[in-house]
């Protein structure tokens, strides 16, 4: 008997100043208030009695599709009944004011009659706290006001209040719409301050698309992945979050249960490589300048993860009072990762300048203190290069030479040895040289030849997906023997039969790993794409769309058997594999553009 699939029922709306989830049954199932890693004030996800609520539904049982507007962060889910149907629209207003983006903590729903007399109900009942703070509703004239956390949240709407705050069931027979706000409250006029809002954030979203360099090679997933992207990012700081979600299992009952809300060190050459590729360059200076701030922070020693604010103790702790993602706990916040030691990081903040020394887009000035910045991060690998580490997977008690780590630093020095050759500074070259060949020694101490694979540490027998970047990184030429031999020994290895991939197979902290790891799929397809087997890289891509949900997202972790959705959602992350992917593909189908 075949298992059924488990998905995500939500979409994922923002303005690159807070996120929130949309169930296909129009609840508010997550939004964190007043930033990405704040407290919840709708978090169903976790608890769906303590996580309040927020939805607008019919009498009686009801059918739902949910899709986004085109090209657009802006969400719609019609819920048709036997009285009739209506839709709901849910956006965050984003758009160009006064010179600057207007991005409030705003969310709009705009509930609109299509067909019939749909009699609904409004409740909304935030909460705080994560869970464990009542707020005290008060009546207005034309709004709600909730009172009890660290600022006031209101509700203003052209609805009966009293059908709202008493929770009952009226006939939808004209628009309305539902203003949530915090802080700031709205005090302008409601209908029309709601359509022009709609109308801004519509033009706003086409046009960051239409900027947008993406080929045409499934171009419709590769937008989808560009626009989820863009959101996880928070304006204020540049930072890019992982998630906006925390403890979502990794799979049912495995205890892996971790908070994604932070920005992860190792994933910035993959982020600034996917917003290069889409040509958005603003992200890219915003991310950058946010690295920069932690690189100047006086630690010689770069943590694994920061706070999107740059916060560097994210000490993890248990809320025992919810219940957990389908009852899987321990809920956690704050990520005990931040102690760990990962010295690839250093590598991937050398490679992610390199753009601003081979790309003529940017200009010479924007290199300032250029050898300050390589002094810096080269004394940061001089510092580590020997030194045993967690690696990309943030083992909690095991510590070796990795392989991937050291790749990273091979790759760091080499973009450092480019970046001192332009300016001319051949005492940086020299360093950037030595350090390269002991990086070099390293990775060669983890190759196998009875194999013919490398393998993830020094003196260990265990594969790892990680590795698959020897290729893509050109450590490993692609038209080498050796570099299709590793290919092999780990396809052999980790990739299941549905084309999935393993981080790896050998048990750790937790135990053996139950899940594939989606963006170590979308590397394969890189690999295979590098190694000139085109034809099995786009079978192997096209077959990788399949897990996403509905609406064209992906989560972290895929069970192999039942093609399942777990790890927290949707995972920034394996949008950004995705992008990169496409990319890797139509280059080398030479179809960089549309024709």
């Amino acid at each position: 008997m075949l298992m059924e699939r488990h998905t995500y029922q939500t979409g994922l709306i923002g303005n690159c100043a807070f996120l929130a989830h949309i169930n296909k049954d129009t609840n508010v199932d997550w939004l964190c208030w007043p930033r990405m890693d704040s407290s919840f004030i709708f978090g169903g996800l976790l608890d769906r009695k303590k996580g309040g609520t927020f939805s607008i539904l019919p009498n009686g049982d009801f059918d739902s599709h949910q899709y986004y507007m085109e090209n657009t962060n802006i969400l719609c889910t019609e819920i048709t009944t036997h009285e009739g149907s209506y839709r709901v629209t849910d956006f965050a207003p984003r758009f160009l004011q006064y010179e600057r983006f207007f991005k409030p903590l705003m969310l709009i729903r705009k509930v609109e009659p299509l067909e019939g007399s749909p009699r609904v109900r409004v409740k909304c009942t935030p909460t705080c706290d994560y869970g464990a703070a009542l707020l005290h509703p008060v009546r207005g004239s034309n709004h709600i006001e909730f009172a009890g956390c660290e600022d006031k949240i209101r509700l203003t709407t052209n609805i009966a209040v009293s059908y709202v705050f008493e929770e009952e069931y009226f006939v939808l027979n004209d628009t309305k719409y539902l203003i949530l706000t915090y802080g700031q409250p709205l005090e302008a006029p409601l209908t029309s301050t709601a359509e022009q809002f709609f109308r801004e954030t519509i033009a706003y979203w086409r046009t960051w698309i239409k900027h947008s360099s993406i080929a045409n090679y499934h171009q419709p997933y590769v937008i989808r992945a560009a626009l989820a992207l863009k959101i996880h990012q928070n304006e204020d700081t540049g930072a890019i979050i992982a998630a906006s979600t925390t403890s979502l299992p990794e799979f049912p009952d495995s205890g892996r249960n971790w908070d994604y809300r932070y920005c992860w060190m190792r994933d910035t050459y993959y982020v600034i490589t996917a917003l290069n590729h889409i040509g958005h360059f603003e992200e890219m200076e915003k991310y950058f300048s946010y690295i920069t701030d932690i690189s100047f922070s006086g630690d010689f020693r770069y943590q694994p993860l920061y706070g999107i604010t740059g916060k560097k103790d994210l000490i993890e702790t248990i809320l025992p009072h919810l219940d957990g993602y389908m009852g899987n706990q321990p809920v956690r916040i704050g990520n005990q990762a931040y102690e760990h030691i990962q010295n690839d990081i250093y590598g991937q903040v050398l490679i992610s300048m390199l753009p601003l020394y081979t790309d003529h887009r940017f200009i010479f000035s924007e290199r300032k203190d250029s050898d300050r910045w390589i002094n810096l991060l080269l004394k940061k690998i001089e510092r580590t290069i020997d030194e045993k580490d967690a690696g990309i997977w943030e083992f909690r008690n095991m510590a070796n030479v990795h392989c991937y780590t050291n790749l990273f630093q091979w790759a760091g020095c080499n973009a450092a040895e480019k970046m001192a050759r332009t300016i001319g500074n051949e005492e940086l070259i020299d360093r950037a040289i030595a350090l390269k060949n002991r990086a070099a020694a390293h990775i060669e101490s983890c190759y196998d030849p009875v194999r013919k694979v490398y393998t993830n540490a020094a003196g260990s027998q265990h594969l790892d997906a990680s590795t698959l970047q020897l290729i893509m990184m050109n450590y490993l030429d692609p038209a080498s023997e050796k570099a299709r031999d590793h290919l092999a020994g780990l396809e052999k290895e980790l990739k299941t039969p549905e084309g999935l991939f393993y981080r790896y197979r050998h048990s750790d902290d937790f135990g053996l790993p139950k899940t594939t790891f989606l963006v170590c799929a979308f590397w394969y397809v890189e690999a295979l794409a590098c190694v000139g087997r085109l034809d099995d890289a786009q079978r192997e891509f096209s077959k990788l769309l399949q897990y996403s949900n509905h609406l064209l997202l992906f989560s972290e972790d895929v069970e192999s058997a039942t093609g399942s959705q777990w790890g927290n959602f949707p995972q920034a992350y394996s949008h950004v594999g995705l992008m990169n992917a496409a990319y890797r593909i139509a280059m080398k189908l030479d179809k960089p553009i549309f024709i």
